[in-house]
């Protein structure tokens, strides 16, 4: 997946990177603050409001814009995180360092939680903020090793099936399916019905809920 990357703004006025060699871009280009923001935040990490603790692992870390909003996100609600970000090919500094998503976010801790989310050394956990203690990963999702029922929360943002097939396999699903804890949650931008069938396949209870701007559906499963 080293292509060459093109900053691109999307509708909301946020970045993300477009490869032209794959037509395939690291956030939906109607917005990609606002996808990530709808997809991972407000289905998925604030249905865990009620809680004190969660471990989340996200498949995809990319550009730590998850990452990011997650810990802004823990200040409000209250809510320890322990974060594992899984990234088989890292940007280069030189192509986070321009990205303007701190800037584009109205909080101002967002800046310093960028520069140490990315400043982070990889395979050390590194404590962000008060509530949020991040470990980046470099590793595939096939080779990584994962605890059974380990996990609060999955945010399983790879490339589309189109580009990374191997990364939405009925295996791949299986192995997170086992990592997750009981009354975890799965959410992906992605719903395809080849993706629904499998994730169901594994024994995952699945919702079909309405998409971000720009795409009509999205996907969040249960244990």
């Amino acid at each position: 997946m080293n292509f060459k990357k093109e900053k691109y703004i999307t509708s909301d006025g946020s970045h993300t990177f477009y490869m032209p060699e794959i037509n395939e871009y690291y956030h939906s280009h109607h917005g990609a603050i606002q996808e990530a923001m709808h997809v991972f935040i407000k289905n998925g990490l604030q249905k865990f409001g009620a809680q004190k603790e969660i471990t989340i692992f996200e498949v995809g870390f990319g550009t730590g814009l998850n990452a990011l909003l997650t810990c802004l996100e823990s200040e409000g609600l209250g809510l320890k995180i322990e974060y594992l970000g899984l990234e088989a090919f890292p940007l280069d500094a030189d192509e986070y360092a321009d990205l303007n998503f701190a800037t584009s976010i109205n909080n101002v801790d967002a800046t310093s939680y960028f520069e140490k989310i990315h400043a982070a050394n990889w395979k050390e956990k590194t404590e962000i903020s008060t509530n949020f203690a991040l470990t980046k990963i470099k590793n595939t999702l096939e080779n990584v090793v994962l605890a059974e029922n380990s996990l609060d929360l999955i945010y399983f943002d790879a490339f589309g099936p189109r580009v990374q097939p191997e990364m939405w396999t009925i295996e791949l699903f299986q192995k997170l399916y086992d990592a997750l804890k009981s009354h975890g949650i799965f959410v992906t931008y992605c719903a395809k019905g080849q993706v629904k069938r499998d994730l169901k396949s594994v024994g995952f209870a699945l919702e079909t809920l309405a998409g971000p701007p720009g795409k009509r559906e999205m996907i969040r499963c249960g244990k």
